[in-house]
């Protein structure tokens, strides 16, 4: 079991009872800093506070919601998003943030398990929404464009080129919706707030396992998130200074992580959030670094391989980057190795779960260690187990349980799934392969769920991936197992090439030159793209529906 790291009194996570005290404080201490910015347009923390009052105020005054409901926000990272996650706050009101990218079966599932009676949506999703909405309790319907929020001329612009040039928003009959754009230009009369939540009531659900079965949705209480909060936020101060920062904001805040770096602990710092609406346009992506003086961001394994990879990227000036993340999968040393020879910026790696607010660990900046995840942020404990929960010795091979006060309260109405997941001491369970050394740095071996199992032994894709990926033919590979009489399972590569084609041969012994003999491929596959989360994230279990 780790010691435990206390945050210092500077950080105490008490000094805020709830998320809507937090945002008031950062909204009139840093008034007049830039906040959020997008296609061009600036907010500061003055303006944010304005207009999520204005939000606050409909939903109180003008909507059926009550505290403690829940509403859906299905917004992609647009100066949107967090106006109405403030709004909504201050509401007093529960945030079911949604994938804006979900099918209507998804839609239908995450609405009706979290009992949402309201939404903020896109008109670009409204044809979904459509055709869910009688199945659902949702009666608080608030639609916006992307370029609601621009300054008119631009606003009129972007909304008719998606609509009528793009043709990105399909037709649909959705009555008596609210428009966003005239609700929070609408001035308000001062009033008072409700009573917006305690530091244990619920404040964000936040859907997890989609990508290994049924989603489910994480309970995440005020505490919690300021907590995690603080604890990141006793991660970055090591290279962050507060009221000065542009950090780009790539990864889409409705996912756990970039929720609570660009939603909460930058805003707290003071700091400027650039959001960035498809981190899959890297050519947009590269003019956002060239534009601005850039101090920080926070990507996965597959947006760096896909930056390193663009023409332009050589063409970016690194000269203000004080820091670059990673997290949502394990960073391959290939890329890692090619990002700092390329940039000079390290790539200091964290690891967390949606159902942990979700940071457990980061790499302390200059203690970094390649590899690993770095040790566990202040206030949490970890431990390794066996298969039979017993706890093994440090730098041998178990999954890893936490305990902290990130930890959330347990799955929205799956009472069994909770109780699998925590134990009645308060330990999470993890699903993650872990090692830990003896001063306390985490490796991530693999998920529990995508271990192969070959003749008794236990593979992890991860170690393949990671040596395979090396080859300078390969652009990014996946192992994934498949049943076999002999072995039980064997080892089925996916290989996404560099330049058009592979030589197996070739990368059949560069495998043997780095891996065991039962960790070696069996069958390769060239494939044109791997399946992948909205993050980025590769879907190994896609893969194996295939196979």
């Amino acid at each position: 079991m780790t010691m435990i790291e206390k945050l210092t009194d500077d950080l105490r996570p008490e000094k805020f009872s709830a998320l809507s005290q937090l945002v008031d404080h950062f909204c009139s201490e840093h008034a007049e800093l830039p906040a959020f910015t997008c296609f061009g347009r600036t907010l500061n923390y003055g303006e944010v506070d304005e207009l999520s009052d204005r939000f606050a105020h409909y939903l109180i005054t003008q909507t059926n919601l009550q505290p403690g409901d829940r509403i859906a926000i299905q917004l992609p990272n647009i100066l949107q998003f967090p106006i109405a996650f403030y709004g909504a706050t201050r509401a007093g009101l529960v945030v079911v943030n949604t994938n804006p990218l979900y099918t209507v079966q998804e839609m239908a599932h995450q609405f009706k398990d979290s009992g949402v009676k309201g939404i903020v949506i896109l008109s670009n999703f409204c044809d979904k929404l459509e055709k869910i909405l009688p199945e659902t309790d949702i009666e608080t319907v608030v639609v916006t464009q992307f370029g609601d929020l621009q300054k008119p001329l631009r606003r009129h612009f972007i909304n008719v080129v998606i609509k009528y040039v793009r043709r990105l928003t399909p037709a649909y009959s959705i009555s008596n919706t609210a428009d966003f754009h005239e609700v929070v230009n609408t001035p308000v009369p001062s009033f008072d707030y409700p009573k917006a939540g305690e530091a244990d009531d619920i404040a964000l659900i936040l859907y997890t396992g989609g990508t290994t079965g049924f989603a489910k949705g994480a309970m995440l209480s005020h505490n919690n998130l300021i907590t995690n909060m603080m604890q990141l936020r006793s991660r970055c101060v090591a290279v962050i200074e507060d009221k000065i920062e542009n950090i780009l904001a790539p990864l889409p805040m409705y996912h756990s992580y970039a929720f609570l770096l660009h939603g909460l602990t930058m805003p707290y710092a003071g700091n400027h959030n650039i959001l960035v609406p498809n981190p899959k346009d890297i050519a947009g992506l590269i003019k956002l670094f060239k534009k601005w003086s850039v101090s920080g961001f926070v990507g996965i394994n597959t947006l760096y391989l896909a930056m390193l990879r663009h023409e332009d990227f050589p063409s970016i000036d690194f000269s203000t980057m004080k820091f670059c993340g990673a997290g949502g999968m394990a960073m391959t040393t290939s890329v890692s190795e090619e990002w700092l020879e390329m940039t000079g910026s390290p790539i200091y790696e964290g690891y967390g779960l949606t159902e942990c607010s979700p940071v457990v660990s980061v790499n302390i900046p200059g203690k970094e260690r390649t590899g690993t995840v770095g040790p566990v942020v202040p206030e949490t404990e970890t431990k390794v187990v066996n298969d039979e929960g017993v706890e093994v010795a440090p730098g041998e091979r178990g999954e890893l349980w936490i305990r902290g006060p990130q930890v959330m309260k347990g799955y929205w109405q799956h009472e069994e799934e909770t109780a699998e997941a925590l134990t009645a001491d308060g330990w999470f369970k993890s699903g993650d392969y872990v090692e830990i050394s003896d001063d306390g740095f985490i490796s991530i071996v693999d998920r529990k769920k995508d271990m192969i199992l070959v003749s008794g032994f236990n593979v992890f894709p991860n170690e393949i991936e990671d040596w395979v990926n090396r080859h300078p033919d390969v652009l990014e590979s996946a192992a994934i197992g498949v049943p076999s009489e002999k072995t039980g399972e064997s080892i089925k590569l996916f290989i996404v090439p560099q330049h058009g084609d592979v030589d197996f041969e070739s990368v059949r012994a560069h495998c043997k030159e780095g891996l065991t003999a039962y960790k070696l491929p069996r069958e390769f596959v060239l494939i044109e793209e791997l399946p992948k989360s909205i993050i980025g994230k590769i879907l190994h279990r896609e893969l194996r529906d295939k196979a």
